[in-house]
């Protein structure tokens, strides 16, 4: 802390330095009486959803792949993971294309469960992992410019609410997919321009959609990976590493190197349904009440 208060230019004896203690009183102070209470409610499931700012901008001046770019995919998914590796208290995670929610868990009083610390610290510690995990996937592909990232705080009193929520973004998932299949097919292999494939597709129903992969381009939509039409859901699960160390063994002048297997907790990548009962079933300590 005394570290953190002289980078500030802070003496770390100073009321500004000694954080979370009692500032020096002022004449000014009574500004802060302007700031609003913005603590959300208590026994709720909270949520904060991600969006990416025009990123189909984004997308065209960085040449994504269409219609899904795995590059893109696993980023998100690495920056949703640092989110989580920082932020201890979101007990699951769900993306798709440009957008995450991160649920904090019902009993959380992480920052007095105050909504502008949830969604600023989301926000802003995923932005930085987009811009510095970038080189990591987009190896040939230079960042033109920081991308931009928006958020929003919903509560979910009841884990039917949270189950429904997290239903509704992987039926969004499914039917953006599948429309985004058709429609870059058309484009790429069958000749059409964007406006034509935009035509041709309204008013179609998902058999229809189904149909015109299948019939045109002999793509059978549920052959195609999970992760484009499931999403990605994120959750904490105990992993069994193996690694090397260095030990020195009794009557012995060298140390020798042994595997030694331990168990860590981290956050794990899943490409499933998550609509039906299964999942849930599966990992009951998700929504389990003292979580």
């Amino acid at each position: 802390r005394a570290a953190a208060a002289i980078a500030a230019g802070c003496a770390p004896g100073s009321p500004r330095g000694r954080r979370g203690l009692t500032m020096a009183k002022s004449k000014f102070e009574y500004v802060r009486d302007f700031e609003a209470d913005d603590s959300v409610l208590p026994n709720c499931w909270i949520v904060v959803r991600l969006d990416g700012r025009n990123f189909h901008r984004f997308s065209e001046q960085h040449e994504f792949k269409k219609p899904n770019d795995d590059r893109a995919l696993h980023l998100m998914t690495k920056c949703a993971q640092t989110v989580m590796q920082e932020l201890e208290d979101i007990a699951i995670a769900y993306g798709q294309s440009d957008e995450y929610s991160f649920v904090f868990k019902k009993k959380s009083r992480w920052f007095k469960r105050r909504a502008s610390k949830f969604m600023t610290h989301v926000v802003s510690q995923f932005s930085s992992s987009y811009v510095f995990y970038w080189k990591d996937y987009f190896k040939d592909q230079q960042l033109l410019y920081p991308p931009g990232f928006d958020g929003r705080i919903v509560l979910y009193p009841s884990n039917q609410n949270l189950k429904d929520y997290l239903s509704w973004r992987q039926a969004d998932c499914h039917i953006n997919n599948l429309y985004n299949t058709v429609f870059w097919m058309l484009v790429q292999r069958g000749g059409l321009t964007p406006v034509q494939a935009q035509e041709r597709l309204r008013g179609t129903l998902a058999g229809d959609k189904n149909e015109i992969l299948f019939s045109e381009f002999n793509i059978n939509y549920n052959n195609e990976p999970l992760m484009y039409r499931k999403g990605t859901v994120l959750i904490w699960q105990k992993v069994n590493e193996v690694i090397t160390k260095k030990i020195k063994l009794p009557k012995e002048e060298e140390e020798k190197e042994v595997e030694v297997t331990r168990t860590k907790t981290k956050v794990v990548p899943l490409h499933c349904d998550i609509i039906g009962d299964q999942f849930w079933e599966e990992y009951p300590e998700i929504l389990a009440e003292d979580s």
